[in-house]
């Protein structure tokens, strides 16, 4: 293509943009893609936006009908649009997000730090809930634009806290800075962090701008992102809370546990996991095309993020001791014939599945077993303190070999010690390990499982046993989050710790 049609097709795009024409219909006209489109908004505007032309006339000043989550799975079917919140800063995070955490960290007055600010959804909750509010980004385009949302004038006779008393609208100071110099700021002086930073290279925010960390691959990404974590910590008050949302992201068919391996960085700075919730995303594409590739080739769309709510611990002592392991508790591997449910019209093509509560085990085990088995031979194997706890018990055949072997792990309670979990993980790493001699070339290891809290705080039990299931001959194909669909979810219990309501169904592909 010569210089001056591209020049033309440029021209031709950002015109069709500012008119408002979708995606889709201007890649149809001109022949051009999604990403040439993405990167040339980007290159001429400064910043990654989805559309030229918003309007930020307010309608409102909070969501309505607005409940603040109580378990660990979050779902947001309508993205939030009170204020001047929109969806037009690409990768942004829905405002329920933030709304939650400060409502549930903070109070009126105290300051909250967002350090990758993007279009300012943070900053604008803040200014709406009477929280002091520092928010920077590398980029000051986005800055521009963050300080343009934030404009807007808050009547004073509405009282927008759930707390009594006088309500004061706090400007948020927007600035242009590196999340991973802080220096402008004193130790101990933010009451909470909210901040959602890039999923390491996925989006682009910037035009290649130098420090954007964008355009870091993984590695490099989590490197980085330990200098973020380190500044974090020394800013942070004793005892407060630190909330980040992360996604995975997928490579040659298989899962990058990015969501986890940022948490290690967190961990490694001294911070605690006190909460980990999954966000459900809406925007998957679940029928016709994206069903049939799903099942032709074996994938599941990614449909959850992790929001990781660290704590910065008051004191530098260890918070439990680890306890000694008792051989006498040792779990128990039972094969079972497992119950399945005869009917089903589609399997689930995402990374979140939610089943009936009385319902769940046959729609789990009947997904699992028809998406990964294919059709050959499959174990299903628990885990039991006890073998007569276990129904319908069978042999298993000498010598047969498996396509897949799903592993149901027993469900903690958060009466629980680290001893226990200690020796579950050490009898599961040694157990699943084993049973890759029995699994085809090409098969399945599924290994359920689910987090516990323990003296206040999350063990990230799907994490953990990640990190210790390293075999050569094991990659990782999928993260799938489980959650029971209850009829009679029971009356909001406002509370400090939020209920553990998700599993994990953590897939192994064998590639020997």
């Amino acid at each position: 293509m010569s210089f001056k049609n591209r020049r033309a097709i440029q021209e031709a795009v950002l015109r069709e943009k500012k008119m408002g024409t979708p995606d889709f219909k201007i890649g149809k006209r001109y022949g051009v893609t999604f990403k040439y489109i993405e990167r040339l908004i980007t290159k001429t505007r400064g910043l990654n936006v989805s559309s030229l032309n918003i309007n930020k006339k307010v309608k409102g000043f909070s969501p309505k009908n607005f409940q603040e989550e109580q378990a660990t799975v979050w779902s947001f079917k309508q993205r939030g649009n009170w204020a001047t919140h929109s969806g037009e800063y690409r990768g942004n995070w829905s405002p329920y997000i933030p709304r939650n955490v400060i409502l549930k960290y903070s109070k009126p007055g105290e300051l909250v730090l967002d350090c990758f600010c993007g279009g300012g959804t943070t900053a604008i909750e803040c200014k709406l809930l009477g929280r002091r509010c520092i928010a920077f980004d590398i980029n000051d385009k986005a800055i521009e634009l963050a300080k343009r949302n934030v404009g807007f004038a808050v009547p004073q006779e509405i009282n927008f806290s759930d707390e009594k008393g006088v309500f004061t609208v706090y400007e948020p100071e927007l600035l242009v800075a590196d999340a991973r110099d802080m220096s402008f700021l004193k130790d101990d002086a933010v009451d909470l962090i909210c901040t959602h930073p890039p999923y390491a290279n996925i989006i682009h925010y910037t035009d290649s701008k130098e420090g954007d960390l964008s355009f870091l691959d993984v590695d490099d990404f989590l490197k980085e992102m330990g200098k973020v974590a380190k500044e974090s910590f020394r800013v942070l008050k004793p005892g407060r809370k630190c909330a980040i949302l992360i996604g995975d992201t997928r490579r040659r068919k298989h899962i990058i546990p990015l969501g986890f391996k940022l948490m290690d960085v967190y961990l490694t700075a001294g911070f605690r996991l006190k909460e980990l919730v999954i966000k459900r995303q809406h925007n998957c594409k679940t029928t016709g095309f994206w069903y049939e590739r799903s099942t032709k080739h074996n994938f599941l769309l990614l449909a959850h993020e992790y929001l990781l709510v660290f704590e910065k611990p008051v004191s530098s002592f260890p918070f439990w001791v680890r306890e000694g392991i008792q051989a006498t508790n040792l779990l128990i591997p039972v094969f079972e014939r497992p119950s399945l449910k005869r009917k089903m019209d589609k399997l689930q093509t995402t990374t979140v599945w939610i089943f009936p509560e009385k319902e769940f085990e046959a729609c789990f085990n009947k997904n699992v077993i028809d998406r990964y088995s294919e059709g050959k031979g499959y174990s299903v194997i628990s885990f039991a303190a006890h073998i007569g706890n276990v129904k319908d018990l069978f042999q298993r055949k000498s010598g047969r070999k498996d396509h897949l072997v799903l592993i149901k792990s027993p469900i903690f309670n958060n009466c629980c010690s680290i001893a226990e979990i200690e020796l579950y993980l050490e009898n599961i790493k040694k157990f699943a390990k084993e049973q890759l001699t029995r699994l085809e070339n090409g098969g399945f290891l599924a290994i359920q499982i689910q987090d516990v809290r323990i003296n206040g705080y999350i063990e990230p039990l799907a994490k953990r046993l990640i990190d210790i299931l390293t075999a050569e001959d094991l990659w990782l194909k999928e993260i799938v989050v489980v959650v029971q669909e209850k009829r009679d979810p029971g009356p909001q219990v406002l509370g400090e710790d939020l209920k553990i309501v998700h599993q994990y169904l953590v897939v192994y592909e064998v590639k020997k």
